[in-house]
């Protein structure tokens, strides 16, 4: 890393440093490395009184427990799963993924997720890991679909009050492209279909939509007239185009969706096409759509 792209609080600590103690990090293999830090974190446990870890737990984002019951939110993921069809598998992912697996495929920075001194990295989206998961899936199936609900931790501040972790329910779904934008329009009809249904009966009444944005693909955009809207217009809960949405853009490709309650004030979803198999695979004809959902939101609605 050059020094210009340090940030400010990284210039004050190198600068504290004695001589040399930047190179000779960076000149440590990963296994040496995390032995070092590991020992440093070691010994700073060892510091630690009862009082400040009380002091932590009510002061640090990171760790203070969500504001959602437990019992609610249990029954409405349960019920989630029970809609899902039965040929999307289920995977309980681990509280870690290798670290870069957000940033190899996706802009973003690595400072707003929690890196482990171990080579991985906390659980920031479950669509990245499922995405990983699709493509080593991808080997033997001709096509994967997975699903997963899992609580995540970002690093960025969401403002007083919120929390850092929340639950998601997530879809990916990864195939082989046919051509003609056909493979993208079965697998939008299969995400949009299955929200609809999950909408449509644990929120009927916080009046949910769905919201669809193209992004300069002409062919997907000609598949969600002719193909998928005939299909998804027949559910309970409308499509709606967002066509002035710009967020998603490079992170999104072919079209991008979002997932709402309240007339579209209150977003509880997002996802969309995306390139993540095919550069995970190193194969361009693969084709990868994610969705998924903050189950919190959702139980915050439904009627008990």
């Amino acid at each position: 890393m050059d020094d210009g792209d340090l940030t400010a609080a990284e210039r004050r600590v190198w600068a504290a440093m004695p001589a040399g103690t930047r190179a000779a990090l960076a000149g440590l293999s990963g296994a040496d490395l995390r032995s070092l830090l590991l020992g440093v974190a070691r010994d700073r446990a060892a510091m630690v009184r009862p009082s400040e870890v009380v002091r932590r737990w009510r002061e640090d984002r990171f760790v203070r427990p969500a504001g959602a019951e437990p019992r609610v939110l249990a029954r409405v993921e349960a019920r989630m799963w029970q809609l899902l069809p039965s040929d999307v598998s289920g995977v309980e992912l681990s509280p870690v993924v290798p670290v870069g697996a957000c940033s190899a495929v996706a802009p973003g920075s690595q400072n707003r997720i929690v890196t482990t001194m171990r080579a991985s990295e906390v659980l920031s989206d479950p669509t990245n890991a499922l995405a990983i998961e699709a493509a080593v899936r991808r080997r033997q199936q001709d096509e994967v679909h997975l699903a997963a609900a899992h609580r995540v931790l970002r690093a960025q501040d969401f403002g007083s009050g919120a929390s850092s972790h929340f639950r998601l329910f997530a879809l990916v779904s990864s195939a082989r492209d046919t051509g003609s934008g056909s493979t993208q329009a079965r697998l939008l009809i299969r995400h949009l279909t299955y929200w609809q249904t999950v909408l449509a009966e644990l929120v009927p009444a916080a009046t949910p939509q769905l919201h669809v944005t193209t992004l300069d693909d002409v062919v997907v955009r000609e598949r969600l007239a002719d193909t998928v809207r005939p299909v998804v217009d027949e559910g309970a809960v409308p499509l709606v185009d967002e066509p002035e949405r710009t967020r998603g853009r490079g992170y999104y490709t072919g079209c991008a969706l979002r997932i709402s309650l309240l007339d579209g004030d209150l977003e509880i979803g997002d996802g969309g096409l995306t390139d993540w198999t095919a550069r995970l695979s190193g194969d361009a004809k693969e084709r990868c759509l994610i969705s998924c959902l903050a189950t919190e939101r959702l139980a915050g609605h439904v009627a008990h």
